[in-house]
């Protein structure tokens, strides 16, 4: 497969310059490479510029309400857990309205890839402060500078038991293109940041920014060890670009003897008799 397979015929209309441009390339050419069917692969996104996302790609999709990417992302892997599914969602999108439903879907460990695109603002509602926002920068909701904490994501689902997380960078396409090959390998939750640059409305965290920050993780780092990974999650001057920290746990479709080894869809649930269950609670 090529990666213009999976071109849905429908032309991007994100501001000339932005990062899901890359982004978009990254996914294409991922699961091109891992040659899988569109057929077999669903999109899910949650409100914001990444929502688009799933209008530009030739498989299923879902365009889900402001942070409920992970509910319905949920309730299709459960459904056929052997569909990939694949989440792109903002900073507002997944670490404010979504956050709950963040946290419990890497409790659970189904095997989902979430990319979160991260510019550090609401760009779609035309550069609102975001939850990852840095602590007095000025924006249309805080003239007078934030006054909040930034929120790190990754230290967030490092904490609540995630066995993936990466961090990518959409001015880095082919490193970018190769997390999100390997997130979507990965047997479990793989959460993927990516930073983002919003030409438009983002102008404090543009490509020149990162550019001056980013480095790659060396191939010798262990991304096993914990502590480590914590370290390169909390630095401050610098941003690691890489696999940060994966592990291996069971996933809940494993742990589910319903669809462990038949998916519910192909279980036939509508010509069951549930007649003597009913009784029971009669």
């Amino acid at each position: 497969m090529k990666s213009v397979d999976f071109n849905s015929g429908k032309i991007p209309n994100w501001c000339p310059g932005c990062g899901n441009f890359a982004i978009w390339n990254a996914i294409k050419g991922a699961i091109a490479e891992l040659d899988i069917n569109g057929k077999d692969i669903v999109n899910i996104s949650g409100i914001g510029c990444s929502g688009k996302m799933l209008n530009y790609l030739r498989t299923y999709g879902f365009h889900t309400l402001h942070g409920r990417t992970m509910p319905v992302a949920t309730g299709v892997k459960l459904t056929n857990h052997k569909l990939t599914v694949i989440v792109n969602g903002g900073d507002g999108d997944g670490y404010g309205m979504g956050m709950g439903h963040f946290i419990h879907a890497i409790r659970r460990n189904l095997n989902i890839t979430y990319l979160i695109h991260n510019n550090h603002v609401y760009g779609l509602t035309t550069g609102q402060a975001s939850p990852t926002t840095d602590k007095g920068l000025k924006s249309k909701s805080t003239p007078h500078g934030v006054i909040d904490e930034p929120l790190n994501g990754l230290f967030v689902s490092l904490s609540a038991g995630a066995t993936f997380i990466a961090r990518g960078y959409s001015g880095d396409l082919e490193h970018l293109k190769s997390i999100i090959k390997a997130g979507i390998m990965h047997n479990g939750f793989s959460h993927i940041e990516i930073l983002q640059p919003c030409v438009t409305f983002g102008k404090h965290y543009g490509y020149e920014y990162y550019d001056e920050r980013v480095y790659r993780i060396a191939d010798d780092y262990d991304p096993g060890n914990f502590e480590e990974a914590l370290k390169l999650i909390r630095e401050k001057d610098k941003i690691a670009l890489g696999i940060i920290y994966k592990v291996d746990r069971p996933t809940q479709e494993e742990q589910l003897p319903q669809i462990k080894n038949k998916t519910l869809i192909d279980q036939g649930i509508v010509k069951r008799d549930i007649s003597a269950m009913l009784k029971s609670f009669a």
